[in-house]
């Protein structure tokens, strides 16, 4: 697992699926382009792949999360473990898959609740559980009741949800960034472009769909990416 204590300062990056943005029509089909590109990803040295396929059925969710865990586990990231994969939504599913932790939205399990059912699993030490946060007052209340990482967002504008805009969900940004003492990854309409803004106003990190999944040449932007510093 990538620290979270980041002394290096560099950027935790997490790549977060979404094959429905895939031009593949045949689901199968998809699902084996999105599994192309998570193996990318995590080849490129990404730190977190979050699995974020929110209509799968709990099957076919364990199969997708079990096929990225073997292959993310065939390249090693820059510090010397394979990218952690994260699962949106599905407790149940990163817990029986041993996936590296679970990421919570704003209609997911409470946090405490899913605190509580990893602490009576006795989960390994490294199981990550993470919050998406839309205010600042939501931030401090997850950092509070144990999260151990958030999302911030959307900071910039993206096809499906309208940001704070850009100077306002900067300014956003760097507010909660500074209220919490737990990691906050910069989310939505990030670009090579505008990434060094989200650093900038101390995030720990940026996560994206279209930035990661969307290229050609992951590697490149992985490699661009690292040159930044927060």
């Amino acid at each position: 697992m990538f620290p979270l204590n980041n002394t290096a300062r560099r950027p935790l990056l997490c790549y977060v699926t979404d094959r429905r943005s895939l031009s593949e029509s045949e689901p199968r089909q998809a699902l084996e382009t999105l599994l192309s590109k998570v193996e990318a990803a995590a080849a490129s040295g990404v730190d977190w792949i979050q699995i974020r396929e929110k209509d799968l059925s709990g099957r076919a969710y364990a199969w997708l999360t079990r096929e990225a865990l073997h292959r993310a586990a065939k390249h090693q990231a820059s510090n010397g473990a394979p990218a952690h994969i994260l699962v949106n939504d599905r407790l149940d599913v990163a817990l029986s898959e041993r996936a590296g932790g679970v990421h919570l939205g704003e209609s997911s399990l409470p946090l405490a609740e899913a605190r509580r059912f990893v602490g009576n699993r006795n989960e390994p030490e490294g199981f990550l559980i993470g919050v998406s946060c839309h205010s600042l007052e939501a931030a401090r209340s997850a950092a509070s009741a144990g999260a151990d990482y958030l999302f911030f967002g959307p900071v910039f504008d993206t096809p499906s949800k309208a940001a704070f805009g850009a100077p306002q969900g900067l300014e956003r940004l760097a507010e909660v960034c500074r209220a919490v003492s737990i990691p906050v990854l910069a989310i939505g309409g990030i670009t090579l472009a505008n990434a060094s803004d989200c650093l900038a106003a101390d995030a720990s990190g940026i996560a994206a769909i279209r930035l990661f999944q969307d290229v050609q040449d992951i590697s490149s932007v992985v490699e661009s990416l690292r040159k930044l510093t927060r």
